[in-house]
């Protein structure tokens, strides 16, 4: 007897596992945990098989259905519905590995550990930030010109064109890495030169007239703000690093320093 929606959502497991039949080869696998699962049975090339069709109620009586129909057109035509699954899902696993955002955190994995731990998460709070949320779940080999320049102009049109062209100069160290592991034709970055309006680097401040020292030692000194942060300016001046650097330093480094 065909099975109702009433039957399928009042079944309860018991010690062993229950089969409720639907026909055709369909039938519901109550579990003793309760779980709900639907199976079909088929034979193919003289063998017995049984390929799942999902779990209640995520698939439904009517969805289960459908699935068996479509399951008996391919072995009427000669073809194992399980074999095309299991294709599938291989075209899947395949598809998600070679995303771009699993390539990028590969490189990223791969090389940072030679960078800055500063210039390291930079780099990923950038890809993390503007690349992943617009085409990082896209295969890295279907990427064209015109798709990482449309990504591209949503950062210049923040007003951000400088992080532009840095995060299209971290694309196409992505895309370089994934053709050299097989996983792209080629960089769609390099057709971009030229794309985006150049920008001016800014001068970044610094005392270079020795005159202007005294001072600047004198404001370090009465500064009036946390002891970390005056720790750290009082620190400054004997190891003359950048202030990224400064923080990110380990104790073992300012011992190197100081011998």
């Amino acid at each position: 007897m065909a099975l109702t929606d009433v039957k399928v959502r009042n079944a309860k497991p018991g010690e062993k596992q229950v089969k409720l039949s639907d026909g055709g080869g369909m039938y519901l696998l109550v579990t003793p945990n309760g779980g709900k699962c639907w199976r079909l049975k088929y034979r193919f090339n003289g063998k017995e098989k049984l390929l799942a069709l999902g779990t209640y109620p995520e698939i439904s009586l009517s969805d289960a259905r459908e699935r068996r129909i479509e399951a008996r057109k391919l072995l009427a035509n000669g073809v194992d519905p399980g074999e095309v699954k299991k294709a599938q899902k291989a075209a899947t696993i395949a598809e998600t590995e070679s995303s771009f955002e699993v390539i990028a955190r590969e490189w990223h994995g791969k090389f940072s550990g030679t960078w800055s731990p500063s210039h390291a998460e930079t780099t990923m709070k950038r890809l993390r930030l503007d690349v992943f949320p617009v085409m990082g779940t896209r295969p890295i080999a279907d990427i064209k010109a015109p798709e990482l320049l449309a990504m591209l102009r949503r950062i210049e049109s923040r007003g951000a064109l400088e992080t532009a062209h840095r995060v299209r100069t971290i694309c196409g160290q992505v895309f370089r890495y994934a053709v050299a592991t097989g996983r792209a034709e080629r960089d769609p970055s390099a057709d971009l030169k030229g794309a985006l309006p150049p920008y001016k680097k800014g001068h970044l401040a610094a005392v270079t007239d020795p005159k202007e020292v005294a001072p600047l030692l004198r404001a370090i000194d009465g500064y009036q703000g946390s002891f970390v942060v005056k720790s750290a300016l009082l620190l400054a001046p004997l190891v003359f690093v950048r202030p990224g650097e400064l923080r990110q330093a380990e104790w073992a480094e300012i011992v190197r320093a100081a011998g």
